[in-house]
């Protein structure tokens, strides 16, 4: 068993590393074909021994899984093919034990079509005070047979469906996930209730999914580009939520991280407030392509949009929604937009991975907080699904156009020779993701132990990253570089520089080298696409 990670401030997540666990694909533990908390707990001393601070779990409750555990039926059970509360709580305290804390993903947009709300709902019909906590409309039109709004959905497709007394309810998901009413009183009470129950069993922290689409217009009017209030995106009334989510995490010392995308610097900043979120994602940072000006802009924007505030900044490359880093990096378009997602698009693999270990020293050497997508230690690469085999929402909705998420979700390989590589998957049951066959040579026990492979990297990144002075929470100073070379100092002389130029670049006055994504040239020179971390 590994051993405990020494204890950590009260303010542990300014500069925590933070893991986030896709059960359905982390491991398996009873053989079904389906990750499962069973897994997750055989395999949390993969995760003591890595380095992280945290584990972000995506939803693990009740659900249809209509959208990958994001259409919550009961957020006071876990669902079954993930185990029980009780497994839950098991896993919570042991995770404890090795000095790993439990975040968990709250969906307080909408529920599942399941959730028993919505089908009292469906039962009580038009009028009734059941479904004035959701979003139920007469229709337009002489019959009532159109919408009652143009809302755009943040999926493909309708925002409204019809039920079959002639009303209309919104969904700005799939129809499988009917928005709530935030100004109802029963919406408020139902979710301070719900993080109370997980804050009491020992959670450090909530990640709240779509944390800015909760409040809608009251009048549904259109919706019309460019026209400020957005109807249903970070309207004013919003934050009377948080303040008040505020106050419950307060009471057991947890924290908060928003899902905010939001364009606005001012804005996102008004989330972070003191009396509100604690942190929030930094999606600038995930979808920034691989350039050296883009990158710069972006890190100095993040952080001059925390300061006001006074809150960390966040950063990620890659999660369950985004295509993976060493395949994204290995691209002409090195970007993210979720409209550009296509079958079929060429990549370098060599050059996206030599990019993805440059990216991760990058990463884990700014000011705040960092989180580690499952899979992202090993060098994952987005896998191909067969079109028989496609789970995703996204990709039918889009008319197939859109190969969707699953390509990131695939299960992990954990063992280079065993059936479903380790995964955990029982013969005569097929892992619910299918595995590409050169999945064993990203295997964990094929990377441990090879000192040049990413899990290898990730490992000694984050060790040095806890015992070494001037990483985490603090200022950042760049230095002068030549033309596509980042340079930075932190506290105490760290120092790094990452070369995203196409020739070798001569390194800064330095007294020692404490890592490098790869081989520096003969002559001590930083390759092409490699970055490292000096103590000048």
């Amino acid at each position: 068993m590994a051993a405990p990670h020494p204890p950590r401030a009260d303010d542990w997540w300014r500069d925590a590393v933070i893991y986030q666990v896709y059960p359905r694909s982390f491991a398996d533990g009873d053989g079904d074909g389906t990750g499962d908390l069973a897994g997750v707990r055989a395999r949390l001393p993969h995760l003591a021994e890595l380095g992280v601070d945290a584990l972000w779990f995506t939803p693990w409750y009740a659900s249809p899984m209509v959208d990958g555990g994001y259409d919550v039926a009961d957020y006071r059970a876990i669902d079954p093919a993930f185990g029980s509360l009780d497994e839950a709580e098991k896993l919570i305290a042991e995770a404890a034990g090795l000095g790993l804390r439990v975040i968990v993903d709250i969906v307080p947009n909408h529920v599942s079509d399941q959730h028993v709300w919505f089908q009292e709902a469906l039962a009580a019909g038009p009028g009734s005070p059941e479904r004035e906590r959701f979003h139920f409309r007469p229709g337009r039109g002489e019959h009532g047979e159109l919408p009652p709004n143009d809302w755009p959905s943040q999926f493909s497709g309708n925002t409204w469906t019809r039920v079959p007394d002639g009303e209309w309810y919104l969904h700005l998901f799939t129809p499988e996930q009917p928005d709530l009413n935030w100004a109802h009183p029963d919406v408020r009470r139902e979710h301070e209730d719900v993080l109370r129950f997980w804050f009491a069993r020992g959670v450090a922290g909530v990640r709240i999914d779509s944390a800015a689409l909760l409040t809608k217009d009251p009048d549904l009017r259109d919706f019309t580009e460019g026209v400020d209030p957005h109807p249903y995106i970070d309207l004013d009334e919003i934050h009377e939520v948080y303040r008040s989510w505020r106050g419950v995490a307060d009471e057991y010392g947890g924290v908060f991280v928003g899902e905010v995308w939001l364009p606005d610097a001012e804005r996102f900043a008004r989330y972070l407030r003191p009396d509100e979120l604690h942190t929030a994602f930094n999606f600038n940072f995930l979808a920034c392509p691989w350039d050296p000006d883009c990158l710069r802009r972006t890190i100095d924007d993040t952080l001059a949009e925390h300061a006001p505030v006074g809150a960390p900044a966040t950063w990620v490359l890659c999660n369950h929604d985004i295509t993976r880093t060493v395949t994204r990096y290995g691209r002409e378009d090195t970007g993210f937009d979720f409209a550009e997602k296509r079958f079929g698009i060429p990549t370098d693999l060599e050059l996206g991975t030599r990019r993805a270990r440059a990216a991760a020293l990058l990463t884990l050497a700014l000011p705040g907080s960092v989180y580690l997508y499952q899979g992202e230690e090993l060098g994952l690469p987005e896998a191909d699904i067969p079109l028989d085999r496609i789970q995703d929402p996204m990709h039918f909705r889009s008319g197939g156009t859109d190969p969707g998420r699953d390509g990131c979700r695939v299960p992990l390989p954990w063992e280079a020779d065993a059936p479903s590589y380790g995964f955990g998957t029982l013969p005569g049951a097929e892992p619910w993701l299918p595995q590409p066959a050169d999945w064993g040579r990203h295997a964990v026990d094929r990377q441990t132990g090879d000192p040049g492979s990413m899990l290898a990297l990730y490992r000694t990144a984050l060790a040095l990253r806890r015992t070494e002075a001037g990483f985490g929470d603090g200022t950042l100073t760049w230095l002068p570089a030549p033309d596509g070379v980042l340079a930075f100092t932190r506290d105490h002389g760290l120092t790094c520089v990452v070369n995203l130029s196409g020739a070798s670049v001569e390194l800064p006055a330095h007294r020692a080298g404490l890592l490098a994504s790869g081989p520096l040239d003969a002559a001590g020179t930083l390759p092409p696409d490699t970055a490292v971390w000096l103590r000048a």
